[in-house]
Parts: C-alpha cells; structure tokens; sequence
C-alpha cells in the first residue's frame, strides 16, 4: 500500500502509531543513514521478509519500484499473504508514475488529508477554528494563533526553499514565493495562465507545470468547467484552490479571524474551504465541476454522482440565503435533480420544491450518505 498526503500531514505518526501482528522496520529514505542501506535494496530488504517495512519519502527514490515488485511477486509464489511493505510520499500518483507502472495490480492507495470538519471535537466556534488555521495538525493544535502562523510560513518556505526545487524546478525561491502568493490572491477564480505568466516573467507553459507540480503535492485542487453539448456560452478554463485554508491565509499574511473577514479574499477563502470538505466527502467516482456562463449564471460546485444524480451546490457565506434567478436557470440547464445552498451552519429549510438551505455539517453528512 502507499499512502499519500501533503508533507506533514501526519501519515509517518500514523504509520508508526500501528499495531499490527508483525513487527515494524521503519526507514526514512531523506536520512542519509537509512538511505545509505538502499545500495542494495533486494539483499537488504530479502533480510525482512517477516516485517512490515515503511518506506517514507519514497519518491525520492523511484528505482526501488522494480525491486519491491520483485519481491512481491516472490512471496506471493511462496503463499504470502500482503501487507509487505507501506510505501508513503507525498507526491500524488501521476508523480509516481514508476509505482503504477511496476507495481500495476500489485497496490492500493490511501490518502491521508489534513484534518477534516468531521474529525475535530464539536464546539461552537469549531468550523471557524478550522477554517482560520487549516487542518494541519501542527497548525490546527498550536497553543495560540502566532505559533500556528508560524508553522504555516515555515511550511511554505520549506516548500520553495527545498521540496519544490528537488523536483526539478530551477526557479528562485522568491519566484516560487511570488506564484504561491499571486495563486493565492486567484483562489477561486479562472485560471489565465499568460497573465500569470507575464506578471512573473515566464511562459505560461512554465506556469502550467509549476501549477502541476503543486497539485501533485496535495497543495492545490484544479476544479474543472462542466460542459456539454449546450448552445450557451460557457467559461472554460478551470478554477484553482488552495486546498487547505491555513495555508492560504499564510500566504495572504492573515494571521487571525478577523484578518480572514476583513479581506477581500474572504468570500473565496470560504468557497474554497467548503469545496475541500465536500471533496473529501463525497463517495467515489462523484464527477466534481463548476458551471459558469459567459452571462453571469453559475453553479460553485456541480456534483455527478455515480448513479447518474446532479446535484447542484451554491456556497455562501451568510444565515439567510436567496433563491436567485441565475440558480434557477443553471439548475435547468444541468438537468440538475436538487439544489443546495451551503451556509456555515443551521438546520435545513427549503427554498423551493427541489432547492434546500443547509449548513455545513449537515450537508457533509447527507451528502456522505449518498444525497
């Protein structure tokens, strides 16, 4: 198995926290030492055939897929059962393109994600909490709110100063810092690669990959245009947020709540935060877009279940929302079955035969359930 994440997500904690049958061999291929022990990865690991192996880190170390492939195969041959080795990185699939190519039919992937709304203890404040701070353990637990804005600067320092150029980027560290903060600035809205491009002095091409690179290491969510055969026109280019609230309000220098409410930013920032906990919500294969025309009507989130069912879903952030027009019309051209507009809390109420009012913890949890 390989579990995924965004670095300091918890995924070596959780890792070496189990308790399993066998015992445990722990190696972090970043420590020279343990990386040191890879010169020969199938006589070294062929000594543990009776362990669980965790290998962190691993892709900075792409060419052992073909020796764990190897004695995978081998043990399955002696009627081994799984549960061999526990693979973590933090970068996605399509950055690991070794694994599914050596290891096809022979893996599985978990994501681990930084805290959700259903994972926190219950409190009046307890959804703002999270979205002031983000659901980084380090950030979200911090004593008070200048040691979490610490921790949330030093991660993305640490991400343009270290983890983005291991990955071949050859950009200055300031470059990067000026692109996470003009992304920032973006939340939510349209993607313009050549005018990003042209403010930071490169290609758009250049921008592209970067964006890519930052998906890839669980930082950004792209949230694609729905389309179909449809005579309006419709806003093609794709939306990008930053997954985690804290870590966009770090890079806005928004420090406390009320620098969140303050800013214009903070409508986005909401959307964002809201989007992200439905995501992680949603059961498999939900197709997730957003609908926009060139007119003004638009859908925040169009949710294509796998049983065929359009839901559509609008975010605002106050305690009495209106049933617009632009709604309406949208829901019709979607085929959508139901509404909803997602408020931060309350009970749910209708505002039309087939459109609901319902706060955020509520929704979470019909939407879980298969709406």
């Amino acid at each position: 198995m390989v579990m995924l994440g965004a670095r300091q997500v918890g995924k070596t904690t959780l890792a070496r926290g189990l308790s399993l049958e066998k015992p445990i061999h722990y190696l972090d291929l970043e420590r020279p030492s343990d990386l040191a022990k890879m010169a020969d990865p199938e006589l070294y690991l062929s000594g543990l055939a009776d362990y669980l192996v965790i290998l962190d880190e691993i892709q900075r170390v792409p060419d052992l897929f073909p020796v764990l492939r190897s004695l995978v195969d081998e043990r399955r041959r002696d009627g081994e059962k799984g549960g061999h080795f526990l693979l973590l990185g933090s970068a996605s699939p399509d950055l690991l393109q070794q694994s599914s190519e050596t290891l096809a039919g022979r893996i599985s992937y978990l994501e681990l994600t930084p805290l959700q709304f259903s994972e926190i203890p219950e409190g009046p404040n307890a959804i703002e909490h999270l979205w002031e701070r983000g659901g980084f353990p380090d950030s979200f637990l911090a004593p008070d709110g200048n040691e979490s804005m610490r921790w949330r600067d030093d991660f993305i320092t640490s991400h343009v100063e270290r983890y983005l150029p291991q990955l071949g980027i050859e950009a200055t560290p300031v470059l990067l810092r000026r692109l996470c903060t003009m992304l920032a600035h973006q939340q939510g809205a349209s993607l313009n690669l050549s005018r990003l491009g042209s403010s930071l002095g490169i290609s758009g091409k250049t921008v592209r990959h970067y964006i890519d690179l930052l998906e890839g290491l669980y930082l950004l969510r792209i949230l694609q245009p729905w389309s179909r055969n449809v005579a309006k026109r419709l806003v093609k280019s794709p939306k990008l947020y930053w997954r985690d609230s804290g870590i966009l309000h770090g890079l806005l220098g928004l420090p406390t709540l009320e620098d969140v409410l303050g800013h214009p930013v903070c409508g986005a920032s909401w959307e964002g935060y809201c989007i992200e906990q439905i995501a992680l919500s949603v059961p498999r294969k939900t197709l997730m877009s957003y609908y926009r025309t060139h007119a003004g009507a638009e859908v925040d989130l169009v949710l294509e279940h796998p049983n065929g069912q359009v839901v559509a879903v609008e975010i605002k952030r106050t305690l009495s929302p209106k049933l617009t027009p632009g709604l309406i019309e949208s829901m019709a051209t979607l085929e959508a079955d139901r509404g909803f507009i997602v408020i931060p809390r309350g009970e749910p109420f209708p505002l039309s035969e087939n459109v609901t009012a319902c706060g955020l913890s509520n929704f979470l949890m019909q939407i879980a359930s298969g709406i």
